[in-house]
């Protein structure tokens, strides 16, 4: 990448390898479930031969839009997938406590793992938790059968190091996020990767052979052998609200608008991170006047998900679609409220974006909104360092996007539609 001496292409080709990244992930996902398209296989390769290619910036630009219609596409495809299988996400009362019984806490994003260990385990005594991503697992009615699935231990993934120590039972890491183990930490023999996942000394699940499953008996029988998990927390949290479920709700969401008791809708999906300043997150919820709801989807809802921050007309003021491709919902949502409302523009509805990005998939849904035309985009906790003088200039002039800035102002502004 640094082989390429122009500034602006490096920028763009970064931009773009990156969203592939996450496009691919998501695309992996829904073929695990067997959804898959050729036409964002074909992109991905198109895309990719371009970077070996002398393209003009507007060439590059073009392509870097397309990667975000590509993204909305794909993560069309995986809600399509994971809703087909599984049922669409209903309104949830999910239990942050725990029970007496040995457990296996399951975290990462593949909903196929989270299935086939369900199964194995019934009947065995031993209680499945999820942590992390995995969390709207609980939102699934297919899932929701098992009495040995519990509810979520914990919060977003850089706690793994405190919390997989007291959970006391195996850890199934399905997909990204993994941490390193620390020389304290005494979880190194009963935590496993599969999928993509790989940690140098631990075991990894081989994936399932065509029409096959894979075998968790390993992490099964040593789970056996553990103690119960270490309460950290009680009560319960709510989730949920896909499109499926908000759109059945339509009537009572738009009357909310219409009569004022709903001013403004806050998008703070994405990811979140061990920075202290990715507590601004924490602080424009509690900030953020009563008579706004906050839509959101990836780990980025641990900063605010167990704030006590009521609700508007029985309608909960944190709406969580899931896990961060299921910011597709929040998209369809968007679109359907537009059309609802009779607006020409995206941009027109009472919604204003705070968006906190980590790693490539958060980049894929950042250009996916910006396909969708979303402007006035805030960015944190910073803007990616990849992005030079010259592009960010044009993201800014051409879409209005914006670094975070006090949390006070910054919900101020966007109470004033700004």
């Amino acid at each position: 990448m640094l082989a390429t001496e122009n500034e602006d292409a490096r920028s763009l080709r970064e931009l773009l390898i990156i969203g592939l990244k996450g496009i691919a992930a998501y695309a992996d996902h829904a073929a695990i479930l067997g959804h898959e398209q050729n036409d964002i296989y074909a992109f991905i390769m198109e895309a990719l031969a371009s970077t070996t290619k002398n393209l003009s910036i507007d060439e590059m630009v073009g392509l870097v839009m397309k990667a975000g219609e590509v993204a909305v596409n794909t993560m069309a495809l995986l809600d399509k997938a994971n809703t087909s299988a599984y049922g669409n996400p209903e309104i949830s009362e999910v239990n942050i406590g725990v029970r007496n019984n040995p457990g296996i806490l399951i975290s990462g994003h593949d909903l196929k793992d989270m299935e086939e260990l369900l199964k194995q385990t019934e009947g065995t005594g031993v209680d499945i938790y999820t942590h992390g991503e995995m969390l709207p697992a609980n939102y699934y009615p297919a899932f929701k059968k098992y009495d040995h699935f519990v509810g979520n231990y914990g919060s977003s993934w850089w706690h793994q190091n405190k919390e997989f120590e007291s959970f006391n039972g195996p850890i199934l890491m399905t997909t990204n996020c993994i941490i390193p183990i620390k020389k304290d930490n005494t979880y190194q023999n009963r935590i496993f990767t599969t999928g993509m996942t790989g940690y140098p000394g631990v075991t990894h699940i081989p994936d399932r052979k065509e029409g096959g499953t894979k075998d968790f008996s390993e992490i099964i029988e040593l789970a056996k052998k553990c103690e119960p998990p270490v309460e950290i927390e009680t009560g319960k949290i709510v989730g949920g609200f896909a499109h499926n479920q908000v759109l059945a709700l339509a009537d009572k969401v738009v009357d909310a608008v219409k009569s004022g008791a709903i001013k403004r809708f806050v998008v703070m999906a994405g990811c979140d991170g061990r920075q202290k300043t990715r507590s601004y997150y924490t602080e424009v919820a509690e900030q953020l006047p009563g008579d706004t709801v906050i839509l959101t989807a990836g780990c980025a809802k641990y900063r605010y998900n167990k704030l006590d921050l009521g609700d508007i007309g029985g309608i909960p003021r944190v709406l969580d679609a899931g896990q961060c491709n299921d910011s597709y919902s929040l998209a369809v949502i968007a679109l359907k409220l537009k059309e609802v409302f009779g607006l020409e523009d995206i941009n027109d509805l009472p919604i204003s974006y705070d968006i906190a990005w980590y790693e490539q998939k958060a980049v894929a849904v950042l250009l996916a909104l910006l396909f969708l035309g979303v402007k006035g985009i805030r960015l944190g906790p910073t803007l990616p360092a990849f992005v030079s003088p010259n592009v960010l200039k044009v993201l800014v002039e051409k879409f209005d996007i914006k670094p975070i800035g006090e949390v006070k102002a910054d919900v101020e502004a966007m109470m004033a539609g700004r």
